[in-house]
């Protein structure tokens, strides 16, 4: 069986479709992205379950934005040790959905021209997302929090302490 191949834009090396990184609708490989540093591999410890999906057509979020449901994977209950004295959690998710990244664009916050690292876009090459919320109650493995902007199915990566309300 052949593998689906792609001509990195930049250097014109071919290389497996899956590897390839498409930037300003350019199809780019690890080596022109990242340069030598070695990718690792992290695995998720929970997954999100709301309504929220992706305005494919716009900038944002489709679907109520109350309770997101925060689904541990039953071996992480070891970790959960006086959780529910905290109030204020910053959840780290994997942007599961994103498929393409463009270097500058309008933020959809402002209208503002600006590029991934000045805007709060789904569409970056780590694909990680970052989100302070308030945990509302804890049942078992999940976790109800509010201010979660991550959608239906992204994986969850980490939880860590809201350093401070005020951060």
């Amino acid at each position: 069986m052949k593998k689906n191949i792609q001509r990195c834009a930049e250097c014109g090396k071919t290389v497996a479709s899956e590897k390839i990184v498409i930037i300003d609708n350019r199809p780019l490989c690890p080596a022109c992205i990242y340069g030598q540093i070695k990718p690792f591999e992290i695995y998720p410890i929970g997954q999100v379950r709301n309504e929220l999906k992706r305005n494919e057509s716009d900038f944002g979020l489709i679907g109520p934005k109350g309770i997101s449901c925060i689904d541990l994977i039953p071996s992480q209950k070891r970790f959960m040790y006086k959780l529910e004295e905290e109030k204020f959690l910053t959840i780290v998710y994997y942007l599961h959905q994103t498929k393409s990244v463009k270097s500058v664009f309008k933020r959809g916050l402002d209208g503002k021209e600006v590029g991934v690292f000045a805007s709060r876009t789904p569409h970056r090459l780590s694909k990680i997302g970052i989100q302070d919320v308030t945990l509302i109650k804890i049942h078992g493995t999940t976790l109800y929090v509010e201010g979660l902007d991550a959608i239906n199915g992204s994986p969850v990566l980490d939880i860590k302490l809201k350093s401070s309300p005020l951060d």
